[in-house]
């Protein structure tokens, strides 16, 4: 299985924080490894692929 570098735009839809990480694309998932916003936000977030 080959896993392709992404570079993931996360913005949390409470408190408005953006993070920029980079991740792996698996099939249909990326993983960055991101667990929570600074607000302790678990779930409600934007995620979206950036072009490298």
């Amino acid at each position: 299985m080959i896993s392709a570098r992404v570079k993931v735009a996360i913005r949390c839809n409470l408190c408005g924080e953006k993070f920029v990480l980079r991740g792996r694309r698996e099939k249909d998932k990326i993983d960055t490894g991101f667990k929570q916003c600074l607000c302790n936000n678990i779930h409600d977030f934007d995620v979206e692929e950036v072009a490298l």
